[in-house]
C-alpha cells in the first residue's frame, strides 16, 4: 500500500502541457499529483488569443512539423508532433462541445472565453482522479535510489518515482513566470540553451526612430525578412507601429529568428512594383508625393516617409526620377536594426530551454532516469498562431503515454 505522500508520478506546472499530461496519465491509471506555485490556473491559456485561446493551427504538417518550431535541433519535435496531432485536440474539444473557428492561416480560437479551454483540461484531471495542489511551491528535490523523487512542497513533502516538469519559459513574469525548469535542468547535470524572449515586440533606439514614434498604432500588411542566404527567414504578416518600434503579427514571428545587430527588411507594399507605380503616376498626375504614395501604403505612412526629404514635399510631376527610385526602394526595401527587444514581459514564448540532445523524443525523459520536461521549457519554440500550445498537447501526450507505459512495465 502507498503511503498518502507517495505518487507514481509528480507533475510540476499546471499551465497547457502540465495540465494535459497530468490528465492523460491519470486517465491512464496512475496516481498523479499535479502542483503549481500560482494562485491562479493556466494564466497562458487565459490571456492567449485576446482572451479566446488560439488553441492549435491545423496547418501544422505531421509529416514535417518542424518548418514550424525553432531550436537547436528542430527535428527534435517531429516525434510527438506526428503522434498527436492537431486533430486529435480538435477531437477533443468538440468532445467538451466547445464552439470554435478558424480565424487565419489555420489558427483556431475558441468562439467563447479561453476559460472554456481551462475548464476542459480541469474536468480531464478530475476524470484521471489528479490530485491537484494550487497554489504550491515547489521547495528542495533531491533523487535516490530506492526512494526516486522526493520533493519538499510548501504542503509538505512527496514522492514519486517519476517528475515531470512542465514549468514553461521567463516569458511574462507578471502571470507567474520561473526558472524552476533550467534550475532542476542543471541540478541532476543537463545542458540548457541559453533562454531568450522570443514572439516579441522590437526595439528601436535613438533619433532614428523619432520620424516614424507618432506612426504608434498604424497597422499595416508587410513582407519581412532578417537573415542571409539558409539563414534567411520572411514572413507575409501584419505589422504595427509602436511608441518604441515595432510589433504585430510579423514582428512577433520574425523576431524569433532575429538575431541582435542583425538588420530587418521591410517591404511596405508587397507585390507591387512601387517604382513603375510612382513613375507611372509622374506621367499623369500633378498631386503630391505623399498623396499618390498613399495609394499603395496608409496616408500616414506616406506621410512620414515624404515629410523626410524636401524634395519630396512637392507634386509627383515635379519630382527628380532619382528621388522616385529612391523613394520607391525605401518602401520596397527598407532596412533597419532594431536595437533590442521588449523583453521577457512583452515576450509571447520563451525560446531556448532544457537542451533536446539531453532528452528522449520519444519519451520527453530525461538523460536523468524518471525525470521528464514537456512544453516550453524545452529548446523548442513555435510559431505564432497555436504551434506552441501544439506542442504543449504532443509533448505532454508522448509524455504521459511513456508513464503509462513505466508503470505498467513494473
Amino acid at each position: 500500500m502507498t503511503e498518502p505522500n507517495t505518487f507514481d508520478a509528480i507533475v510540476i506546472g499546471a499551465g497547457a502541457a502540465g495540465l494535459f499530461c497530468a490528465a492523460q496519465a491519470g486517465q491512464q491509471g496512475l496516481k498523479v499529483l499535479l502542483l503549481d506555485h500560482n494562485e491562479r490556473i493556466a494564466e497562458k491559456i487565459r490571456i492567449s488569443g485576446g482572451g479566446r485561446a488560439n488553441f492549435t493551427n491545423r496547418d501544422l504538417d505531421v509529416r514535417a512539423p518542424q518548418r514550424h518550431f525553432i531550436g537547436d535541433n528542430p527535428h527534435f519535435c517531429r516525434s510527438a508532433l506526428s503522434r498527436y496531432t492537431p486533430q486529435h485536440f480538435i477531437e477533443l474539444v468538440e468532445k467538451h462541445g466547445i464552439a470554435y473557428h478558424e480565424k487565419h492561416k489555420g489558427q483556431l480560437f475558441c468562439d467563447g472565453p479561453s476559460q472554456q479551454i481551462i475548464d476542459m483540461l480541469l474536468a480531464e484531471c478530475a476524470a484521471g482522479s489528479v490530485a491537484h495542489w494550487q497554489p504550491c511551491k515547489a521547495g528542495e528535490l533531491r533523487f535516490g535510489d530506492g526512494e526516486g523523487y522526493v520533493l519538499q512542497t510548501s504542503r509538505g513533502e512527496v514522492r514519486a518515482p517519476k517528475l515531470v516538469v512542465a514549468t514553461g519559459g521567463l516569458s511574462i513574469p507578471q502571470i507567474g513566470a520561473s526558472d524552476f525548469g533550467y534550475r532542476t535542468a542543471a541540478q541532476f547535470g543537463l545542458r540548457v540553451v541559453a533562454p531568450r524572449p522570443a514572439l516579441v515586440p522590437l526595439t528601436f533606439g535613438g533619433d532614428s526612430w523619432a520620424p516614424y514614434a507618432d506612426l504608434a498604432g498604424l497597422a499595416l500588411p508587410v513582407q519581412i525578412e532578417t537573415g542571409a542566404k539558409k539563414d534567411r527567414m520572411s514572413f507575409l504578416e501584419d505589422l504595427l507601429f509602436t511608441h518604441r518600434g515595432l510589433s504585430g503579427p510579423a514582428v512577433l514571428q520574425i523576431s524569433s529568428y532575429w538575431k541582435p545587430g542583425a538588420p530587418l527588411t521591410l517591404d511596405f507594399a508587397p507585390g507591387i512594383e512601387v517604382g513603375d507605380a510612382l513613375h507611372a503616376a509622374k506621367a499623369r498626375s500633378k498631386k503630391r508625393i505623399a498623396n499618390e504614395l498613399a495609394q499603395w501604403v496608409p496616408a500616414r505612412l506616406a506621410d512620414a516617409w515624404a515629410g523626410q526629404d524636401a524634395t519630396l514635399a512637392r507634386p509627383i510631376n515635379e519630382a527628380a526620377d532619382k528621388a522616385l527610385a529612391q523613394l520607391a526602394e525605401r518602401i520596397s526595401r527598407w532596412q533597419i536594426t532594431p536595437s533590442g527587444t521588449e523583453g521577457y514581459k512583452k515576450a509571447e514564448v520563451t525560446a531556448g530551454g532544457v537542451d533536446t540532445r539531453e532528452l528522449s523524443s520519444q519519451t520527453m525523459e530525461s538523460k536523468q532516469p524518471g525525470l521528464y520536461f514537456i512544453g516550453e521549457v524545452v529548446d523548442v519554440t513555435g510559431w505564432l498562431g497555436g504551434y506552441n500550445f501544439q506542442w504543449a498537447w504532443a509533448s505532454a501526450a508522448a509524455c504521459a503515454q511513456a508513464l503509462a507505459g513505466a508503470q505498467s512495465a513494473l
